[in-house]
């Protein structure tokens, strides 16, 4: 990852770790090779690493966050499905 990059994009966020969270999710996005989404939403040199294409993204404001008031990031964790309970076989 390139050092100016990653500093210009974390005067951007503010919080180291949040940054982390938003690069690496887009870096997996960009490695998915799917649709469109999978695709550099900018135009990048053709020796560019997919960490920096995240980057840069975040720093022209291609990607984005939202944080709530305390600056936490704004949304719930999924919640894990529920399990189903089995019945239990009488025993005699």
């Amino acid at each position: 990852m390139n050092v100016e990059l990653t500093r210009k994009a974390l005067e951007k966020v503010g919080n180291p770790h949040i940054l982390v969270n938003i690069i690496s999710r887009r870096v997996r996005q960009l490695n998915s090779g799917g649709g469109g989404i999978s695709r550099p939403l900018i135009d990048a040199d053709p020796g560019m690493g997919v960490a920096d294409i995240a980057l840069l993204e975040l720093i022209h404001d291609k990607i984005g966050f939202q944080q709530d008031d305390d600056g936490t990031p704004t949304g719930k964790p999924p919640e894990a499905a529920k399990r189903k309970r089995r019945p239990r076989a009488l025993t005699t």
